[in-house]
């Protein structure tokens, strides 16, 4: 059986990220809730730092404060996702949470455009074209133009093509991975 998960973003005390992540992750080993809460994560980056004339990479949390779980949910009265109640006081009792984001601290999932901007999945997208391949470009303002291929940044989901848009000047476009295909052999 396959189960609808969803991401809420969760309110800590300041500095209290790590402590709130490890004790969710306690709760639900002991009491085995591995089916209803997935994931906690908290968004970081790695920076260089230079001082003087040293360099050295830091982790730094991408929103101070907040934490994300990745939690089972079903659809309440209103057709919208929910989690369970079990589950809301778990995560809304552990020490060092303040609340959910949410109006009237009431819980509201992500969008999926909002979790992968934020990088917390990323979506795996088959590049089944390469540097120099003219392509399709499937975007709303540019669709239905073709392109050359010049970039390509898997990492980033990010390709860059050189267009002959209007009066037939080139025009370099970056677009994501999907929003081109290849044109058909």
């Amino acid at each position: 059986m396959s189960v609808d998960t969803r991401w809420y973003v969760v309110h800590t005390y300041s500095g209290y990220e790590n402590k709130v992540k490890t004790n969710i992750e306690k709760v639900v080993e002991n009491r085995n809730m591995h089916d209803e809460i997935f994931e906690v994560k908290i968004p970081t980056e790695t920076v260089t730092e230079i001082v003087g004339d040293k360099r050295r990479e830091v982790e730094r949390k991408l929103f101070p404060g907040y934490v994300l779980v990745k939690v089972a949910v079903h659809m309440d009265d209103d057709d919208r996702p929910a989690m369970n109640d079990e589950t809301w006081l778990v995560i809304r009792n552990t020490r060092g949470v303040t609340g959910f984001v949410g109006p009237e601290n009431k819980a509201i999932p992500l969008t999926e455009e909002e979790v992968y901007k934020l990088g917390v999945e990323k979506r795996s997208v088959e590049v089944n074209y390469a540097v120099g391949d003219t392509v399709n470009i499937v975007d709303e303002i540019f669709d239905g133009f073709t392109g050359t291929v010049e970039e390509i940044d898997v990492e980033n989901n990010l390709v860059r093509v050189s267009v002959s848009a209007l009066f037939g000047k080139e025009t370099k476009v970056e677009l994501e991975l999907d929003q081109v295909e290849p044109i058909g052999d």
